[in-house]
């Protein structure tokens, strides 16, 4: 007797995958019938190929953690034709044996059961250029930080030889400019006959800050294209937002129809406090940990800019001052700002500061 080919048209085929960086486990979970699992290379080809040979004419739905791929294996996914989302890992629903008993293949399969229970909502992926636009707003802050490291380095060095500065380098302000730097370079002697540390510091200060430079320059050439141009000097008229905190908004949030309200906004900033409500009683703790590492403490950074040019942030954070710490209330204004930048954003008009008089 001939055997009929099994066909799943119509059934959607649910898919887990726990990404690593040499081997995927994979779990399938059809509409009916049991979860397999099984090993592959961190292929999306690879994975399609499986699938139409062992699930052919299905409805391919795959999910897996965002981490160290990024959305290349979401834009990977798509383009063989398997459609994906991409989740938190804290967004998925954990049993205590799955605590306990971690591996690839729990953790695969239980991606397959919350997906087919309908239980994942997918993270905001961004388009392709702005990935790539994210990167070098991140990168620039890292040489940033880098550099930063390596000035302290040679402080500390010239501290440890008992090397005082010249009055004219009493202000912080003096410091790393063209004659602090030839004066290093010139006039400064350590306790040993040689300066073979110091003059390597120096070196490294300098092709740092040549690479923050071109950083710089590539984040404002950026903010011109007609890409950002618009929504940048939009962002530009409210207080403390300067062209790096313009940009890293415009590469971090993409899109800001993505947010219903401004709750969802400042959520994603991290600017909302933790809350635990039992009975009658409600308490508020501290900021959540689920914002934006790079966005969240930019805008508080912008909230100690806007206060002196807003007179209403201004008058407000003087408020909250009175009943809690100075480091609370600029978190109130931050708060309020996120407010004014997605109002911005959203309704694409600028913002006019309060000022004093009007």
């Amino acid at each position: 007797m001939q055997r009929n080919e099994i066909s799943f048209k119509g059934q959607k085929i649910f898919i887990g995958i726990d990404v690593h960086a040499k081997s995927w486990k994979v779990a399938i979970a059809p509409e009916v019938g049991a979860v397999k699992c099984h090993s592959q290379k961190p292929s999306a080809k690879e994975l399609f190929d499986f699938l139409k040979k062992n699930y052919p004419d299905g409805e391919y739905e795959a999910v897996y953690e965002s981490g160290f791929s990024g959305f290349s294996t979401y834009y990977a996914l798509r383009e063989v034709g398997i459609d994906c989302i991409v989740i938190h890992a804290a967004d998925v629903p954990t049993t205590q044996y799955e605590e306990v008993m971690k591996t690839d293949r729990v953790d695969a399969a239980k991606l397959a059961r919350s997906l087919k229970a309908g239980q994942l909502r997918g993270n905001y992926v961004p388009e392709k250029q702005c990935i790539d636009d994210r990167s070098v707003v991140r990168i620039r802050r890292t040489i940033q930080k880098q550099l930063s490291g390596y000035k302290s380095r040679v402080k500390h060095l010239l501290h440890c030889h008992g090397v005082e500065m010249p009055e004219r380098f009493s202000r912080i302000q003096t410091h790393w400019s063209r004659a602090f730097i030839t004066w290093l370079k010139n006039d400064v002697e350590l306790m040993s006959d040689t300066r073979m540390s110091l003059d390597l510091l120096i070196r490294q200060v300098e092709v740092i800050r040549g690479t923050l430079l071109e950083a710089t320059r590539q984040l404002r050439k950026m903010s011109q294209t007609e890409r950002y141009r618009r929504r940048h000097d939009l962002l530009r008229t409210i207080p403390g937002i300067g062209p790096i905190v313009s940009m890293c908004i415009l590469t971090e949030v993409c899109d800001v129809k993505r947010f219903h309200n401004e709750n969802e906004f400042a959520s994603y900033l991290g600017l909302i406090p933790t809350s635990h409500s039992s009975g009658e009683k409600t308490v508020h703790g501290e900021k959540t940990f689920r914002g934006n590492k790079q966005l969240g403490p930019m805008v508080v950074e912008a909230a100690w800019v806007a206060i002196g040019w807003d007179a209403g942030l201004g008058a407000q954070y003087l408020q909250y001052k009175k009943r809690m710490e100075p480091q609370e209330a600029i978190v109130r204004i931050a708060r309020k700002l996120s407010n004014i930048i997605f109002s911005v954003l959203k309704n694409e008009r600028e913002y006019v500061p309060y000022q004093t008089g009007n």
